[in-house]
């Protein structure tokens, strides 16, 4: 289920308009785009679930590398990733979305004018309900 998730989250955040201004969102950091770029830095999975529903909880962390002197300079982007994110339909292909959840953010300035930051949310899963 962690992977129908990993993917159907990075296709959702590929099809918003105003994210276009991402060169390249990628399931993986990409090796050879220009910034900004966003792709998942970390996922972690555990056992969660219903009664007579089996599932999980995933841990999914984001990162945003951009060029930009100044502190704020993300704050567009990163304001309509956690929207987006929180708009993720709940039935999708492989599993059913239970919640979302954003847990912590951190941002940094990196050497050569870059600057860094990491998105990190929660999301609890079911398997999908068979007919």
């Amino acid at each position: 289920m962690e992977n129908h998730l990993r993917a159907s989250l990075i296709d959702w955040l590929r099809s918003d308009p105003a994210l276009e201004t991402i060169n390249s969102i990628e399931e993986e950091s990409p090796l050879k785009a220009s910034a900004p770029w966003l792709g998942i830095a970390a996922s972690a999975s555990a056992d969660w679930g219903v009664k007579g529903r089996q599932g999980r909880e995933v841990r999914i962390a984001l990162e945003l590398e951009s060029r930009a002197d100044e502190p704020d300079a993300n704050a567009q982007a990163l304001a309509a990733i956690e929207r987006r994110i929180h708009e993720l339909p709940v039935f999708q292909t492989g599993f059913e979305l239970a919640s979302i959840r954003f847990l912590r953010g951190r941002s940094e300035a990196r050497p050569n004018n870059r600057r860094g930051a990491l998105l990190e949310f929660r999301f609890r899963i079911l398997e999908p309900l068979t007919e």
